[in-house]
């Protein structure tokens, strides 16, 4: 089989499977195996999501920008952080385990607090976002930092380079493949870390929305959100392999030749 058709014949397998399991599951439904109003149909909740799309649009643009800007905070405190910890091994000893039992909070805990503390607007939204996106990140890059050639730092050492340049020039550059994994994980985190947050108080958002049609058993509009909240979460992680292919332009030739690799294995 030639390559190109292999190639394709790979990227088509799981939107078959998508189908498969999407006329599947409105086989049931039409056949009355499962209620409509317990199970809607895939056919009901795409109709449905282009229905209420107009009067989504406000909730839909509160949590992008929740999840974004939220995101983006997370970034830049794990450069900084990891900067730091990378600098002064002290702070590292000091601050790595907190940043593990961190993580051992349930962020649904959190949200209603924050909301007590800053109000039932954007801004605790912001910081649940901030909190669950910033840990794979900081962890990633650490890892990818601590895993940069001994003999590589002592070269550039001795040359003269200073900590910033050691940081910027070598461990950041070496460390990227680390730091963009963390931040895929991150970006598939901010819009369920925003939603979870609205989802205990708030005013506006896809969360707010979601309870205020829960409550009246429109179980249609629940899962046409929850189609809203799975394609953004795509769409952002989409973007993050989008920006490590413009950075880094090496791994998109690594990527080609090892699919090339395999499909000759498959065609022997």
């Amino acid at each position: 089989m030639p390559k190109k058709s292999v190639n394709i014949a790979n990227k088509l397998v799981p939107w078959l499977f998508l189908i498969l399991i999407g006329l599947l599951w409105q086989l049931v439904v039409d056949r009355g195996l499962i209620q409509r109003f317990i199970l809607p149909s895939p056919w009901d909740i795409l109709a449905t999501l282009l229905r209420i799309f107009p009067e989504i649009k406000v909730h839909l643009m509160t949590t992008i920008r929740e999840a974004l800007l939220g995101l983006f905070i997370a970034v830049i405190l794990s450069l900084t952080l990891a900067l730091l910890m990378d600098s002064f091994p002290l702070m590292k000893k000091a601050v790595y385990p907190v940043l593990i039992v961190s993580q051992t909070i349930p962020a649904i805990v959190l949200a209603p607090l924050f909301a007590l503390w800053f109000g039932f607007g954007e801004l605790p939204k912001i910081i649940i976002v901030v909190l669950v996106c910033f840990f794979p990140v900081v962890i990633s890059l650490m890892d990818g930092l601590n895993s940069v050639d001994p003999d590589m730092i002592n070269l550039f050492r001795s040359m003269g380079a200073g900590q910033w340049h050691l940081f910027r020039h070598l461990k950041l550059a070496a460390s990227m493949t680390n730091f963009f994994s963390g931040l895929r994980i991150a970006a598939t985190y901010s819009i369920m870390g925003a939603v979870i947050a609205e989802w205990l108080g708030g005013i506006t958002g896809l969360g707010v929305y979601m309870i205020r049609v829960k409550h009246s058993y429109a179980l249609d509009k629940v899962f046409a959100v929850i189609l809203i909240i799975v394609a953004l979460s795509m769409l952002i992680f989409k973007g993050i392999a989008w920006s490590e292919n413009l950075l880094m332009p090496w791994r998109r030739l690594l990527n080609k030749n090892q699919s090339e690799v395999n499909s000759n294995g498959q065609t022997k």
